[in-house]
């Protein structure tokens, strides 16, 4: 099968360090360009990564005839003009998350690929990471009972002003950072979506961002629980708790990509969580996951591996929780 020939907009460093040598070594990717605000920047990470052509806007490198699909790690913001725009240029479009900073802006990108005609996903690595897929397959074969109650943590510490993850004007904050991910992962081991939820913010009074948040997702099979924080110690964990069982995923976020990763299925015989089986997984990259599935979906016509549509409703959820810090009530998703 032929490799997709892929641009990336903009040089952010989930792209230049994570995504790119990635989809590099890729099965069915190919990067050719990429472009920046600035030509010295974008020649910079062309040489730094051996990406052929390198331009100084983004402009220029939607008008290239060769690139067939674009990766958009644009700050927050920019993600939905950027990709609509690359969509309306005859591109497939892989954008960074969260696809949209609300609900309403995300189903301006489902217009925009009914017109054009392409694909468009949210690059949503973890759905397709295989700890993730042996997690659901365990619950759907009810190895830990009935689901009843996810809980998980994701953190980090970062005051560093010049952050896009600090600044709230374009985006930033933890629960679009990184509370994305447990409202995903709930909504993807559930299989359904929640009804109503209640949110808890604590904003940083220099950054107006939120660098403390706690939800809590009521869903028809159970319930689901997190905290994510931009001002914590580092640290991530996810528990799928049952009737019967329980599951437990120590680097369900950004597992390293170098090392075997492991989830812990508990049986319930012990109090200390002794009894029951340990799943690893080999090193894996799901960067490169990502990207080659997208790319075989784009040569063999078919739909994206995550439907945008599922974005949208991700993003119904983060709504809700933000609307329900303010009030202070349950919100109804």
């Amino acid at each position: 099968m032929k490799k997709v020939k892929w641009g990336v907009l903009g040089v952010a460093k989930i792209g230049v360090e994570k995504v790119i040598p990635a989809m590099q070594r890729g099965k069915y990717s190919s990067v050719v360009a990429i472009a920046s605000r600035s030509a010295q920047k974008a020649r910079a990470a062309a040489k730094k990564l051996g990406i052929p052509r390198a331009y100084g806007s983004y402009e220029d490198l939607l008008a290239d005839p060769d690139v067939e699909a674009v990766y958009n790690p644009l700050p927050n913001h920019l993600h939905v003009p950027w990709s609509i725009r690359a969509a309306r240029s005859g591109k497939h479009v892989l954008c960074e998350k969260p696809v949209a900073r609300s609900a309403k802006e995300a189903r301006k990108l489902l217009r925009a690929r009914e017109g054009a005609g392409v694909l468009i996903q949210e690059a949503c690595m973890v759905r397709t990471h295989p700890q993730w897929l042996c997690a659901q397959e365990l619950l759907r074969r009810k190895t830990i009972g009935q689901p009843r109650l996810i809980q998980g943590c994701f953190s980090y510490f970062n005051r560093d002003s010049r952050n896009v993850r600090n600044i709230a004007t374009i985006g930033g904050g933890a629960l679009l950072d990184i509370g994305y991910y447990p409202v995903t992962a709930s909504r993807f081991f559930f299989e359904e979506e929640p009804l109503r939820v209640l949110g808890l913010l604590e904003r940083d009074p220099k950054f107006k961002t939120d660098r403390l948040t706690a939800a809590l997702l009521d869903f028809p099979k159970g319930q689901a629980v997190f905290t994510c924080s931009t001002q914590l110690v580092r640290y991530q964990r996810l528990e799928l708790l049952g009737t019967k069982g329980r599951i437990e995923m120590p680097f369900p976020f950004t597992p390293p990509k170098n090392h075997s990763c492991r989830i812990v299925l508990d049986d319930g015989s012990g109090v200390q969580g002794k009894g029951g089986e340990v799943f690893v997984f080999d090193p894996c990259d799901q960067y490169r996951t990502q990207g080659d599935l997208f790319s075989k979906a784009i040569r063999d016509g078919t739909r994206a591996p995550i439907p945008l549509e599922d974005a949208v409703k991700n993003m119904a959820v983060i709504d809700a929780i933000f609307r329900s810090a303010k009030s202070g009530r349950w919100e109804r998703v």
